[in-house]
């Protein structure tokens, strides 16, 4: 297996069960199954199709013999075709109605269909776990003052735990917009080669409502409510293409957590799992270098890049079916569910793991607040009697003497001292410390953090409390 290229997304980065969803034996099983329901779906509105004949289909669901498929495929050129006289060669019964009235489309779309409905479900539950650890990282600190930044300058301060709810609505955004389409995402149903379902309507001597019948029974038997009303001879390839929207949000939201984490990494306020003997680096071996972080960064711009793939597919089809689409739909698809599986396992592991650092925190927090405690020292000082313009003028003067010292010198923030040494301001050390009180500068973070996690968040993980407690583990 190491003479040949093998994706690095099953061997470093998704999870079994991700992998398992796009293997072969799921995919061919699930064709085998979409042909039983078919069968048996055919049987029950009066199609000749005896128990004998499902009965031995059944039995060969799980046992699928690849090499004689595969022998079948180098002569026929038809990977469907090849796949049917493979199935029939173990089901000589049945072998008269396998495929009876179908397009290749009917097991391929269909198991499309179902392949990437099982992997939005494991999705959802990565997704509910990765919101539940962010939630109780939230919890946890949203008392924890810490610098908050725009443009990455220091501007007010807020909370840790409030930096990590702006995390976690990003993902529930994501997680809003993919219930909406497991919500919403149907079987394509067995509408035959140009979508008409004329094949079955000669199969049923004209029974229109047979036609129809037997599409809610292959509907129902699949575990599906409906399928999609009208189509060519394959689904709207807008499916895929709002489907994969769907994990190009999620990339989105996990690539700006990461690179928050990167620069909090940098600042020394957090540290994502680091193990006991783990390398950071192969030349300096001090570094703690935030690899995961930087992981989910790389993967994400691959899905975010991805996504254009099935937009283009869906833009570039020619009336009821063109085959330009088969190809890149079995390698951008599955990539993409992968891709997303090793993003948010990483996402959990970080933050489940996280080393946060206050003390850090607080020291890059009172470098910056005389600054800006300058406008309440201010208004505390007008309130006693002071000229605001002069106070003002004084403020302006000792900060940009301070500023000087501090970015041409390196020296330490005085700026508290030149204004407690300074008569203008009348002001004590007891008047100072009560105006550079943090709780004073970081508004409604502590309040806004529980009220997003008590009245939003936690609602929806206990309506899924089923799902939580995922494990995950991280491969390299």
């Amino acid at each position: 297996m190491r003479d040949h290229y093998q994706s690095p997304l099953g061997k470093r980065y998704a999870g079994k069960k991700m992998q398992k969803i796009f293997s072969d034996d799921y995919k061919f099983s699930t064709w085998r199954k979409l042909w039983i329901a078919l069968a048996e779906s055919e049987q029950e509105l009066g199609i000749p199709i005896t128990d004998e004949q499902i009965a031995e289909m059944k039995r060969f669901v799980y046992t699928i013999n690849y090499d004689v498929a595969e022998a079948y495929e180098k002569e026929v050129r038809h990977d469907v075709m090849s796949h049917v006289l493979a199935y029939g060669e173990q089901c000589p019964v049945a072998k008269s109605i396998l495929h009876l009235g179908a397009t290749s489309c009917y097991v391929g779309d269909n198991t499309d269909i179902i392949q990437m409905r099982s992997a939005l479900q494991l999705v959802k539950q990565l997704l509910l776990n990765a919101m539940d650890a962010v939630a109780d990282f939230a919890e946890k600190y949203k008392n924890t003052p810490c610098l908050a930044f725009t443009h990455f300058q220091a501007a007010q301060p807020t909370t840790m735990g409030k930096r990590a709810t702006l995390w976690l609505h990003d993902l529930l955004m994501d997680y809003e917009r993919l219930e909406f389409e497991l919500d919403h995402i149907k079987l394509l149903g067995c509408k035959g080669t140009t979508g008409t379902g004329a094949s079955f309507l000669a199969l049923f001597e004209g029974d229109h409502a047979k036609v129809k019948g037997l599409e809610q029974k292959i509907a129902e038997k699949m575990g599906f409510s409906a399928v999609y009303p009208v189509s060519g001879q394959t689904y709207s390839r807008k499916v895929d293409a709002q489907i994969m929207s769907v994990l190009s949000g999620i990339a989105q939201s996990a690539a700006k957590f990461s690179n928050d984490i990167r620069l909090l990494s940098h600042l020394k306020e957090v540290d994502e799992p680091f193990e006991s003997k783990q390398i950071g680096s192969s030349a300096m071996a001090y570094k703690r270098n935030p690899m995961r972080s930087e992981r989910i960064g790389s993967l994400a711009r691959y899905v975010m890049a991805d996504a254009m793939n099935p937009a283009m597919t869906a833009a570039g089809q020619w009336f009821e079916r063109t085959l330009d689409d088969s190809a890149n739909r079995r390698i951008s698809i599955p990539e993409a569910f992968l891709c997303i599986d090793g993003i948010l396992s990483l996402l959990l592991n970080i933050v489940r793991g996280m080393s946060v650092y206050p003390a850090v925190m607080g020291k890059h927090l009172n470098e910056e607040l005389p600054f800006m405690a300058t406008e309440n020292i201010l208004m505390h000082c007008v309130k006693k009697g002071g000229d605001r313009q002069a106070l003002h003028e004084a403020i302006r003067e000792h900060s940009v003497a301070t500023a000087k010292e501090i970015k041409l010198r390196g020296k330490d923030n005085d700026l508290l001292d030149r204004i407690l040494a300074d008569e203008r301001f009348h002001l004590t050390r007891e008047e100072l410390d009560s105006i550079l009180s943090v709780e004073q500068f970081i508004g409604r973070a502590k309040e806004q953090t529980e009220e997003f996690l008590y009245d939003i968040i936690r609602p929806i993980l206990e309506e899924n409390a089923s799902l939580l407690g995922m494990d995950v583990s991280i491969s390299v």
